[in-house]
């Protein structure tokens, strides 16, 4: 590597490296930069460790000096964003099992202290996890699914202080306040209670693919080395997971592909017993389960591509019996159900909105929760009692706060329990958002959210961040950002681009944008770029584009197709090197993602992600001012494909823009942890937007 100083570039070396398929052969030069994870963990640094780290250490001091100017802006920005976090805050509680849990934070604090009142909220406070004091001398602590067991009387939760998401499962007894049992390393960090309240049921992860793979049962006090092992998936395109029902009758194995899903299930009164299959696997069926009384409620795709509400009995439930309550419906698609009582709640979209529609068993008479806002957010959360008219909802848009309401089915009164709160004073009535629509190269109408604050003039003089994702089948909805303020206060648009591989629009939203018909996603975004710049909301030279994971392939994808569009890019955690990590089976979530991308040991599949595939496609061109940010022990998109893209991008780009690569030693995939130690990152990219549009404060 030729580094002479922080002020210029780092220029990685390249060494010739045949990356070999059935497929093809291609040859990448920064092959080298790839670490294992002992290697990286190694207190010894071998002389390619060395190498690599001595490379991520330049570019992260290249970023630094780069970023030097804006120092004062970054901490006036930092200033600004916590500034309006209420320092002393608490969530709405919600009932469970005879039991208010909440959580709050303490001023300064950079984590919460769950807690919990018995029978009423005028109850003596129990803190189950300060995790403040559980975190100290830790540089990432990441606690993970809490659960109590029946009788109220212990608690297990999932560890994560390496920032891989490989989580440690711990319990405690409640009443003592002790630490009970063994540790189980190694797991997904969830568990599921049996009615014994001795015995649960958690997911372990395969060491080198970290796919949680086997389910386990494990009594407490006894030896995770004891443990039985209760299913094994060994299909390598899914994943396992192991649920209480809501009546807290069944524990549920579920096992899930991108395209189908398979459940196994068992009373949970005899935790003991044999797991039975709910119905057999089939290729393309996915579907949920639900149950309540005597009869289990599936929601499925089953005949139907935005899927349908089906039930059958809680003895036979094969996928011959099921019978239809909810039928599918072209411009629906059905995301969700809440079973109640007396109840149905059906979480839905439509035309890139979320609903919510409420369902009487008895008269089957339906009614929607109304929402005046063109682009908003509004989904159930935390309904854990079925005997309760009561539902409990959220609501946001690019301009309301997060809000928690609880609606009465019966009766339609509706309570406002919390909103977030502004320190510092915010008024909705001085931003405006708006849903608007850009016209995709086959004429297919694309959804964006858009917010900017009153009194801009759309003459394209307007600085604007484009965000966008596109993958998974994942929608982005809109939602209120108070560290978004920032920017909008400094003339910023802001606009999601609701574009195909998500399902805004449905599911063959998802449909079109994902295997074969991936190009979709891209330029689908590039369509909302034009439209806002053909509309005056901003210029090319004004405008910025932001994504984040599959989102920064994303990124990848747009700056090689039309790098004119854009003056600049925030690509975090990229996925960019898409036909060398897919071709890896070793990688973490690889195998499982073979119906997102395809599988590029097949020659159809590795010519198509080969077209579009970020690292493989750069050029000898110029390109936006780019910032690239990753983790090194990121177990998604490993540390080395934003590293390699961004030495092959400088070695190739003709233009001088900036180009930086920020690397966090010490996180993964989800960046850092803490309630204001997040927002000094956040505080740097938005400096460095800032800086490229030559705003100094």
């Amino acid at each position: 590597m030729n580094q002479l100083n922080s002020n210029t570039p780092p220029i990685a070396e390249k060494i010739d490296y045949q990356v070999v398929s059935d497929a093809g052969i291609r040859n990448d030069p920064y092959f080298w930069m790839r670490l294992s994870d002992e290697q990286k963990d190694s207190e010894v640094q071998d002389e390619q460790t060395k190498k690599v780290f001595d490379y991520l250490n330049a570019e992260n001091d290249y970023f630094q000096n780069v970023m030097k100017p804006t120092e004062k802006l970054q901490r006036k920005l930092y200033a600004e964003m916590t500034g309006r976090i209420k320092q002393e805050d608490e969530s709405v509680p919600f009932l469970k099992n005879g039991y208010w849990y909440y959580v709050r934070y303490s001023e300064g604090s950079e984590y919460p202290v769950y807690c919990r009142k018995k029978g009423s909220l005028e109850a003596q406070e129990e803190i189950l996890l300060d995790v403040n004091v559980m975190a100290k001398g830790h540089e990432y602590y990441n606690v993970v699914g809490l659960s109590v067991s029946e009788d109220n009387t212990k608690l297990a939760y999932g560890l994560d202080t390496i920032s891989r998401r490989i989580y440690t499962i711990y319990f405690m007894d409640l009443v003592t306040g002790e630490y009970v049992g063994h540790p189980i390393p190694n797991t997904e960090g969830y568990v599921a209670w049996a009615n014994d309240n001795k015995t649960i049921f958690y997911s372990k992860k395969d060491e080198e693919t970290l796919r949680p793979d086997r389910i386990y049962r494990h009594i407490i006090g006894d030896s995770p080395e004891a443990d039985k092992l209760i299913y094994h998936e060994k299909d390598e395109t899914f994943y396992t997971a192991i649920e209480k029902s809501k009546s807290k009758k069944f524990l549920i194995i579920g096992s899930t592909s991108t395209l189908a899903s398979y459940y196994k299930i068992l009373d949970a009164d005899n935790p003991l017993g044999e797991f039975t299959e709910f119905t057999a696997k089939e290729s393309e069926l996915e579907y949920q389960v639900e149950h309540f009384h005597d009869k289990f409620y599936i929601l499925t795709n089953l005949n139907a591509p935005n899927f349908r509400l089906m039930e059958t009995t809680d003895r036979k439930t094969s996928k011959e019996l099921w019978k239809e309550i909810i039928p599918h419906r072209k411009d629906v698609l059905l995301e969700d159900i809440d079973v109640f009582e007396d109840f149905f709640v059906l979480s839905e979209r439509y035309n890139a909105s979320t609903n919510i529609s409420i369902i009487e068993h008895g008269t089957g008479k339906q009614k929607y929760l109304p929402f005046e806002e063109t682009a908003y957010t509004v989904f159930t959360k935390d309904n854990y009692e079925i005997n309760t008219e009561w539902l409990r909802f959220r609501y946001t848009s690019l301009t309301t706060p997060n809000t928690v309401y609880d609606f009465n089915m019966r009766t339609g009164e509706q309570i406002l329990r919390k909103r977030e709160t502004v320190v510092g004073g915010y008024n909705p009535s001085e931003y405006k958002t708006e849903r608007i629509w850009a016209v995709a190269n086959d004429g297919t109408k694309i959804p964006m959210s858009v917010v900017y604050k009153k009194g801009l003039t759309l003459n394209g003089n307007n600085p604007a961040l484009l965000y966008g994702y596109g993958s998974y089948g994942i929608s982005i909805d809109p939602e209120f950002s108070s560290k978004r303020l920032s920017l909008l206060d400094r003339g910023f648009i802001f606009a999601i681009a609701h574009i195909r591989g998500g399902q805004e629009m449905g599911r063959h939203w998802y449909e079109d944008g994902k295997m074969f018909k991936k190009i979709n996603t891209f330029t689908d975004f590039i369509n909302c770029a034009e439209h806002l710049i053909k509309e005056g909301y901003t210029s090319s030279d004004k405008l910025f584009a932001q994504g984040g994971s599959a989102g920064g392939l994303l990124m990848g994808a747009i700056i090689n197709l039309r790098p004119d569009l854009f003056k600049g890019i925030i690509a975090q955690v990229p996925f960019v090197d898409v036909v060398s990590t897919m071709l890896d089976e070793s990688i973490p979530l690889t195998t499982g993602e073979f119906d997102e991308w395809g599988n590029p040991k097949n020659e159809e599949s590795y010519k198509y992600m080969l077209s579009y595939s970020p690292y493989d496609n750069i050029q000898s061109k110029e390109y936006p001012n780019i910032l690239i940010t990753t983790g090194l022990h990121d177990s998604q998109v490993q540390y080395w494909e934003p590293a390699k893209w961004t030495a092959k991008l400088r070695d190739l780009k003709t233009d001088n823009n900036v180009l930086c690569l920020r690397t966090n030693m010490e996180t993964g995939h989800g960046g850092t942890t803490g309630r204001f130690k997040v927002y000094e990152e956040i505080a740097q990219e938005f400096a460095f937007v800032l800086m490229i549009s030559g705003i100094e404060n």
